[in-house]
């Protein structure tokens, strides 16, 4: 039986003709794993599954990794792979334990370990059940399908600036402050703000840390501004203004240079720009697959100031299922998002291009399960 899957090749300047429809094979059923009929997929932040990076590795093993978007294998959604899945187990292996919390039809997320397999398609096969997370009754299928990527790297990202957060505020006494810059627009940046309130509440009620935010587009600053309830200390990084102008606005918002800076956008503009903001002997925290392509350039300028440039990996199993657990229970909320038919996928990226899409974009497929006898 042919299923239906979306292919996003490398775009080009108008974002045309980059995505297209195929019919494949049905995939198998993995003996310990499971096959999902996929719900809602999430157009991912993440181009691959990163390998894995210490956060005390050096600069330059970090940089000598010269692969990028442009470069890798196009076909196979290999760009943008999918890594946001939640959907519906449609049958299981002969190996799986009838004992292993899950039953057919229960509505999963596919934690996207190495190998994990692309997720706009119809159908998805999970090589252990492990893998899968039981979503509640009470999260959504777009929200759930928001959390394995996005959701799960802000959170990781997140308890690791807060390590750097917890050595500055020992070292400086119970009057001390330290200046967190988020850097980014939308989903990240929301998802990193509500996490961290929950955990350190201190984030955002200035008790021991200043928060600010440097918001990317026009939108993303009235996005901020509407979604959050609480008082923030915002940015804008217009790309209208000179890379001085920035520095500048940057540092005076903060009032002074800033200690911890996460870098949601980590392009080497941005990355050169934070640099400048940041303190002598401050940090910051990427990506691990950006720190792969970018960092080595700064290397020099980094070591020079004694900062430190620190990889953050996707986030644990056990991350992701604490997650779910904060979403179920409302104790924080997710960012907005827009729902879209995966057949209308070549929209959605052009408009992603553009910056015309607030919130998260999810492709939905459809939800109608063929006739599979249950294994």
């Amino acid at each position: 039986m042919p299923m239906h899957q979306v292919s996003i090749e490398s775009p080009g300047p108008t974002m045309k003709g980059c995505v297209f429809n195929f019919d494949v094979p049905m995939p198998e059923v993995p003996p310990s794993g499971a096959r999902i009929k996929v719900r809602c997929a999430g157009v991912c932040y993440r181009s691959t599954r990163s390998i894995s990076i210490n956060s005390g590795a050096s600069l330059a093993s970090i940089g000598s990794d010269s692969s990028s978007c442009s470069n890798r294998g196009v076909r196979d959604t290999s760009l943008f792979p999918g890594f946001e899945v939640a959907g519906q187990i449609e049958s299981f292996g002969e190996n799986v334990n009838p004992n292993c919390g899950l039953k057919v039809g229960d509505n999963v997320i596919v934690y996207p370990y190495i190998g994990c397999p692309e997720g706009y398609a119809e159908f998805v096969s999970v090589e252990d059940v492990k893998f899968l997370v039981k979503v509640p009754e009470q999260v959504s299928m777009p929200v759930a399908s928001m959390l394995p990527s996005g959701g799960l790297w802000a959170m990781n990202t997140v308890f690791t600036a807060r390590q750097y957060v917890e050595r500055l505020l020992a070292e400086r006494g119970d009057a001390g402050k330290v200046n967190v810059l988020v850097v980014g627009t939308g989903g990240l940046a929301l998802w990193a703000i509500r996490i961290g309130r929950h955990f350190f509440p201190e984030w955002t009620e200035g008790q021991s840390v200043r928060l600010t935010v440097a918001v990317l587009r026009d939108e993303g600053l009235q996005n901020i501004i509407e979604q959050e309830h609480h008082k923030l200390n915002i940015v804008q990084w217009s790309e209208d203004c000179y890379e001085t102008q920035l520095i500048e606005r940057t540092i005076d918002a903060c009032e002074g240079r800033v200690d911890i800076i996460i870098d949601f956008a980590a392009n080497p503009r941005s990355l050169n720009r934070s640099l400048k903001c940041l303190s002598k002997g401050g940090t910051i925290v990427i990506g691990a697959e950006t720190a792969q392509r970018h960092v080595s350039r700064f290397e020099t300028v980094a070591q020079a100031n004694e900062q430190t440039i620190v990889p953050v990996e996707m986030g644990s199993l056990e991350q992701l299922h604490a997650l779910v657990d904060l979403i179920s229970s409302n104790k924080v909320e997710p960012p907005p998002y827009a729902m879209f038919p995966s057949d209308e996928a070549e929209t959605v990226f052009m408009k992603l291009g553009r910056a015309k899409i607030h919130g998260r974009a999810i492709l939905q497929f459809p939800d109608v399960l063929p006739d599979v006898p249950e294994t």
